[in-house]
């Protein structure tokens, strides 16, 4: 169960992403967390290398900020969830996944965002109810397919980042950054691994893009 409950590629209900292959050579980053005070510029980052990304934000979060919620939409980035408090997600009751799950729901559509509602669980965690409940009000759990910050370690450079997702990256990639808490190294490997993958012929975009353009 243990084993179950971390995997990346399984679960008991509903239908669950780690990576959408494609043709055309598409990839989608997607960031945890938040927001936090470093949302501005995260966004101004992403406006300056002129990408989309997925914001996977916690309902606690949009209602500690949420104008940065309101800018993540406005920006033109997906907004899905992570939770309302960030709690592991296993051997909790049904009542309180449903109440994690519409709460954080109605804050993202709070926010303006009018397209899927992806959830991503905290820590990766997931065993039986939570997969039950997500199924029930169809709402599909997105994973990751890289995670450079724990192979690695939070201390990793920018260049670590970045050459860690270059050396693993493919098709239909989900790529998973932590810059909420601890941006600068983040947002400097963004700087290198962007640009390199898109020579590589590389396209970055949403997670609703990639899940919308090839399931």
């Amino acid at each position: 169960m243990f084993f179950v409950s971390k995997s990346r590629k399984f679960q008991f209900f509903g239908e669950l992403i780690t990576s959408i292959p494609n043709d055309d050579n598409k990839i989608a980053l997607t960031f945890d967390d938040g927001p936090t005070e470093n949302t501005a510029a995260i966004l101004g980052k992403l406006n300056e290398l002129e990408i989309k990304a997925t914001f996977f934000v916690c309902g606690a979060g949009i209602d500690a900020r949420p104008e940065d919620a309101k800018a993540i939409v406005q920006a033109g980035h997906d907004l899905g969830s992570h939770s309302y408090s960030h709690q592991r997600m296993i051997l909790k009751s049904y009542t309180f996944y449903k109440e994690e799950v519409d709460r954080t729901n109605e804050l993202v559509r709070a926010s303006g965002y009018e397209g899927e509602i992806f959830f991503r669980p905290p820590y990766g965690k997931k065993l039986f109810v939570l997969p039950y409940y997500l199924n029930q009000v169809d709402m599909t759990t997105v994973m990751w397919s890289i995670e450079p910050e724990t192979i690695l370690g939070n201390d990793a450079s920018p260049d670590e980042i970045a050459q860690y997702v270059i050396d693993n990256v493919e098709s239909g990639s989900i790529i998973l950054l932590h810059p909420m808490y601890n941006a600068e190294n983040v947002l400097a490997a963004l700087d290198i691994l962007i640009p390199k993958l898109q020579e590589q012929g590389y396209t970055f975009c949403t997670v609703s893009d990639l899940y919308d353009e090839y399931r």
